[in-house]
């Protein structure tokens, strides 16, 4: 399928970036660099213009106007959300509409190509070359965690420019779809709806994506991409094969021709299948970790009788530490004892995880 994005190349910046592309074996960022540099202006443009406009409009009670920190936190979560809804609806309908990206095989799954998943991959990476400027102008906000999951993500990404994994490129990004239902949770704190039951129906569509996405459907495909990783560190596509798809004769951009940038394909790299294999566990555990986070919360909330048991035992303490400090007659003062006989009532906080903390654990 062809690049359905609604500019052509610009031949100027083609050109410009060509011995780049060259020196770094990405021969497909030229054809997408344009994408890359308009989704990184159109998020900087939501984050320096839109969302104050925005947010002062509507929410101007509680934009935080008058804190560097408080207000880059509220921006970046504007333009999270307009990023993940958007690349969501783009990745969802390449993967229905691109029949030549649904036929491919194991090889061109590996080194293959077609323009409508370069096109989805030159827009994360647009974002990510946003939310790498937006951490280094921020660093002693948003700290070094976030800075290397920038600094990753967008050097993963950029590998699919070789084009390496470009078929996977709108697989792996619909772990974003848990991510709108994130920054909307993160939202009604600010406006003072903790607790609603808004924030409760939403807080279940998070946990139902989270696990759906991030875990069922993330680690199904993280276990296909390493199977065709092992296949590819060890064999590359025959001559034959290729000349089966590669067209000499074509002196353009064949939408059908998906293996048309594998014209001699080699194994891939031992250090380049360890480098995303290691990037992808670690976010896959991540996302793990969190969920069973999630779980704990949830079975301290559905099961009451411990929580009794605890509250029980809290009061007996209690007292006996009371009855002692009454007996002992030459204390001068008393330790205050604290009885803790109303429990705070739960709410969505107890079954989803608190938002800064997910953002330092690099679910973005």
């Amino acid at each position: 399928m062809r690049d359905p994005f609604p500019f052509p190349p610009i031949p100027a910046l083609a050109k410009t970036t060509q011995p780049w592309a060259d020196r770094l074996s990405l021969p497909t960022l030229p054809l997408h660099v344009h994408e890359v540099i308009g989704a990184a202006a159109l998020y900087t443009f939501v984050h320096v213009v839109v969302s104050p406009i925005v947010s002062n409009l509507f929410f101007s009670k509680y934009y935080p106007k008058h804190s560097r920190s408080k207000k880059a936190n509220w921006d970046t979560h504007v333009v999270s959300l307009v990023q993940s809804t958007l690349i969501n609806v783009l990745a969802l309908w390449v993967m229905y509409a691109d029949k030549e990206r649904a036929a491919m095989d194991w090889e061109q799954r590996i080194w293959g190509y077609t323009g409508a998943s370069g096109m989805i991959q030159a827009l994360a990476c647009g974002y990510f070359v946003w939310d790498l400027g937006i951490t280094l102008l921020n660093f002693d906000i948003f700290g070094f965690g976030l800075l290397a999951h920038a600094v990753s993500a967008l050097v993963v990404y950029s590998f699919g420019f070789r084009p390496f994994l470009n078929y996977y490129s709108t697989t792996f990004i619909l772990y974003e779809l848990s991510t709108p239902f994130l920054n909307i949770h993160w939202f009604f704190d600010k406006l003072n709806m903790t607790g609603s039951r808004a924030q409760l129906y939403n807080g279940i569509a998070l946990l139902v994506t989270f696990f759906g996405c991030r875990l069922i459907w993330g680690t199904w495909q993280s276990i296909e991409v390493y199977k065709d990783m092992w296949k590819a560190v060890h064999s590359a596509p025959t001559p034959e094969y290729i000349q089966s798809y590669y067209n000499t004769t074509s002196s353009t951009i064949d939408a059908e021709n998906v293996m048309l940038f594998a014209a001699k394909p080699e194994p891939i790299p031992v250090w380049l299948a360890l480098l995303y294999v290691a990037s992808n566990l670690t976010l896959n555990t991540l996302n793990w970790y969190w969920f069973f986070k999630m779980i704990s919360a949830v079975r301290k909330r559905f099961v009451p009788q411990d929580e009794t048991k605890e509250e029980k035992s809290d009061l007996i303490a209690a007292g006996k530490e009371e009855r002692e400090a009454k007996s002992t007659a030459t204390e001068q003062a008393k330790r205050p004892v604290i009885v803790n006989r109303h429990r705070r009532q739960n709410s969505i906080e107890d079954l989803i995880p608190d938002n800064e903390e997910l953002r330092e654990g690099t679910i973005q």
